[in-house]
């Protein structure tokens, strides 16, 4: 009997039925369980040796680790075997895609840490991650009427058997007036085994909000129900949901809440399991790093101070031990995503972090003034400014290293936001472009072309060394090479296509080209562009102006925040973009508009997968870096973008000349002296003309007025920026030009198509999570192999 076979007949004796007369959620947590069991003794060991080297703790608001049973099987290598013995069981492993994604995440910010924590256990590195277990994650999107509409994500309806509760370790965090209880769940994080070795496995450990006291039954007995349960909902609320709604006073506390609350829990927890080995915390910056994704956890920095005074430190030597331990990720040049607190909300919930906040703002200006930095430059660099504590500057000061995540991006930091910050502390300041892990976007996503890699380079090495597939550049001239790429790539585009139709109830043409953008839905991402190229094509064939059009199907897959309006009339406007084209016979087999419903990791696999363009059109100078970007790449599709966060290296890595760039790059927009968009769609009579129908009625909101608040958003701006401020009139033309180019060539030349294509796939080494974690390692985490 196989591994797999002995797996899936215990979790049928657990079930006491066969697998194929089993109900599918029962017949997950079962397996699941059966390989958790199995597993049990090396992730306990690969645990205990982390606490005994130098080791990370990765913090982050946002693990988007998606649906866990496949990648783990992969990982494990188990997956072929457990398809073989689910079909001998009259069943199909299949059937587990109605298992939820883990959404506890809402984009590249999570992704990019569930990539960490995989490469780091597929490196044998002692890394872990700290999170929020959230019981209802970010939401399920709907839409109606063309808008999205939100419900509950309620992942661990069935079970959650990937998780094991630790009571424990179970941590009471304590706000003025409230005291919570937060209850670890521990996720295993599973190193890819190849070759039969015995995998390495890191631990995920994501903290669950609960009530010390959870029924007050004397209240209750009295008749007042709602009360009796009170103190139940007021924690539980901390861990109820993914960035909750923050316009108002109340909606601010309960984020504030949730990052003390996870950053507490989890600094309690590490010193908790240093006394355990050490019986002191003396040293502990000698054995611990931890990692502060975005400014989120950066509220962890005075909760150490607190708990290292608690062990007898004094405020200067708690403060030098905290300089060791903190390391930031900043993820935005953006000031309005640079987090910054009200001094009195931070006073009102958290009494002791303020004063020790406090305290870190005046030892960070002694400093500057003993130093006789000037004023200006002080004032720039102030961690209490104007009623408000920045976060980002209180990371700079007491962390021991700051990185960018791309190279465009940490060199824009060193010259705009932290600019200050550079001038007196340049060695604080590290590049480490994103990467993602080869295992899920490749090896789990695209068995296919992962098998035609495997034939051409002699093995799978490539799934732990991405740059193994460089040398197969060569073969972009190899006719028959090509023409198997081109069916593997028909293949998923199929795949794709009978999943949307199951999954949305749309019919896509896999025999057309695939021009995917999928990404969270913000402005400075610009799929209001994307969609205005969109019209403009549509226009063109309509009036002739634009003959002996290639077909191409237009995906999106984007969930805006639910308070964010304007990003929610985008996805309205696309989605009357796509009834409008629909209605038309005159574009009927040459346009299609879908806009995917909940977007997601898995959903995410097969768009991958079957993308042939991938859109990475974000403002040059805005996006940080994507990760989108290389996971299409990976897969074989062409860029076509702007000289934005990694697309630049993308491009360096596999040549301009196989991937369409356009628009205005960082200096050139640094050098407009005035940009009137006006003025610009005054002179471009088609610009104004798709312009123009988001108040023309060429397509309706139903009267909400939320297109014309686009509308004027674009040409007299607002408040709070100026006139379309991510110059998405100005980059129009050459991107319908740049698109145009891309799908003439997708058209004409199929061979040569597919070699750009090819040659993208094969440039990807650079771009693998496990090079970036290998330089986290050495540069700055300074951890070795366990």
């Amino acid at each position: 009997m196989t591994r797999a076979e002995t797996i899936l007949k215990q979790a049928e004796q657990s079930l006491g039925i066969p697998a194929s007369r089993a109900e599918v959620h029962a017949l997950h947590n079962a397996v699941s369980g059966a390989v958790l069991s199995e597993m049990l003794p090396r992730w306990n060991a690969c645990r205990q040796a982390h606490l005994e080297h130098r080791r990370v703790c990765y913090f982050s608001m946002e693990f988007l680790v998606g649906r866990a049973v496949y990648n783990n099987l992969y990982c494990l290598g188990l997956l072929r075997d457990m398809e073989q013995a689910f079909a001998a069981a009259g069943t199909s492993l299949s059937a587990f895609e109605e298992i939820e994604d883990a959404a506890l995440g809402n984009g590249g910010l999570g992704r990019l840490a569930a990539c960490f924590l995989d490469s780091a256990a597929t490196l044998s590195l002692p890394v872990d991650g700290y999170g929020i277990r959230y019981r209802y994650g970010l939401f399920k999107q709907g839409f109606e009427d063309g808008r999205q509409t939100e419900t509950g994500d309620d992942w661990t309806a069935f079970g959650d058997p990937w998780s094991i509760r630790c009571d424990a370790d179970a941590v009471t965090v304590s706000f003025r007036g409230q005291q919570v209880r937060a209850v670890p769940y521990d996720m295993p994080v599973i190193g890819y085994a190849a070759d039969g070795r015995e995998p390495h496995i890191g631990t995920l450990r994501l903290w669950q909000a609960e009530p010390v006291s959870r029924f007050d039954f004397r209240t209750f007995n009295d008749q007042h129900y709602l009360d009796a349960s009170a103190e139940t909902v007021a924690a539980e609320d901390i861990s109820r949901c993914l960035y909750p709604n923050d316009d108002t006073r109340a909606g601010k506390a309960l984020r504030l809440k949730q990052q003390y609350f996870f950053c507490a829990a989890s600094l309690a927890d590490c010193l908790k399991k240093y006394k355990a080995l050490h019986g002191t915390v003396e040293g502990i910056e000698e054995m611990l790093a931890v990692q502060l994704n975005d400014t989120h956890p950066v509220i962890s920095i005075p909760e150490l101070i607190r708990l290292l005074e608690a062990e007898g430190y004094s405020f200067a030597d708690a403060l030098a031990v905290t300089k060791k331990v903190f390391s930031y990720t900043n993820h935005t040049i953006m000031q309005e995503a640079l987090e910054k607190w009200d001094c009195g909300l931070i006073e009102e919930l958290l009494p002791e972090i303020f004063a020790i906040i406090l305290q870190i703002s005046e030892a960070h200006l002694e400093e500057l003034y003993a130093k006789d930095i000037p004023e200006e430059q002080i004032a720039a660099m102030r961690i209490v400014k104007n009623g408000q504590v920045h976060m980002a500057d209180l990371a700079m000061y007491a962390g021991r290293y700051v990185n960018g995540v791309a190279e465009i991006h940490t060199e824009l930091l060193k010259s705009t936001v932290l600019k200050e910050w550079y001038a007196l502390a340049p060695e604080k300041f590290q590049n480490k472009t994103n990467g993602i892990t080869q295992r899920r976007w490749l090896g789990l996503c695209n068995p296919e072309l992962t098998a035609l890699f495997a034939e051409l380079a002699g093995s799978e090495e490539f799934l732990t060394d991405l740059t193994v597939l460089s040398p197969l550049g060569q073969f972009a001239d190899d006719k028959d090479v090509m023409e198997r790429f081109r069916a593997v790539k028909q293949a998923k585009k199929q795949q794709l296509a009978a999943f949307v139709l199951r999954h949305d109830g749309v019919e896509i043409d896999p025999d057309t080209c695939f021009d995917i953008q999928i990404k969270r839905l913000h402005e400075y991402k610009r799929q209001l562009l994307n969609a205005f190229s969109i019209l403009w094509l549509y226009f063109g064939i309509k009036d002739g102006s634009i003959r002996n059009f290639q077909p191409t199907t237009f995906l999106f897959g984007a969930k805006s925040a639910p308070g964010y309006r304007r990003a929610k009339a985008i996805i309205k406007f696309i989605n009357e973009i796509a009834k409008l084209i629909d209605s038309d016979p005159a574009v009927r087999g040459l346009i299609k508009v879908v806009f995917v419903r909940n977007y997601n990791v898995s959903y995410a696999e097969k768009l991958v997968a079957a993308c042939d363009i991938s859109e990475q059109i974000s403002t040059a100078g805005t996006g940080a870096s994507g990760t989108g970007n290389m996971k299409m790449m990976l897969n074989g599709a062409v860029t076509l973008g702007t000289l934005d966060g990694a697309n630049i290296e993308i491009v360096q890595a596999a040549g301009e000349e196989n991937n369409y760039i356009f628009g205005a790059t960082v200096e050139e927009l640094a050098a407009l002296e005035h940009y009137s968009s006006r003025t610009v769609m005054a002179k471009n009579p088609m610009i104004a003309r798709v312009v123009k129908t988001l108040i023309d009625g060429t397509v309706s909101d139903g009267g909400t007025g939320e297109f014309r608040e686009l509308y004027f958003a674009l040409l007299d701006g607002a408040s709070w920026h100026q006139p379309d401020h991510y110059y998405l009139l100005l980059d129009l033309p050459d991107y319908v030009e740049t698109k145009l180019r891309a799908l003439t060539d997708y058209g004409t030349d199929a061979l040569g198509f597919a070699a750009k294509q090819w040659h993208n796939a094969c440039a990807a080494g650079p771009f693998s999570s496990d090079r970036t974690i290998r330089q986290y390692a050495e540069e700055c985490w300074h951890i070795a192999q366990v």
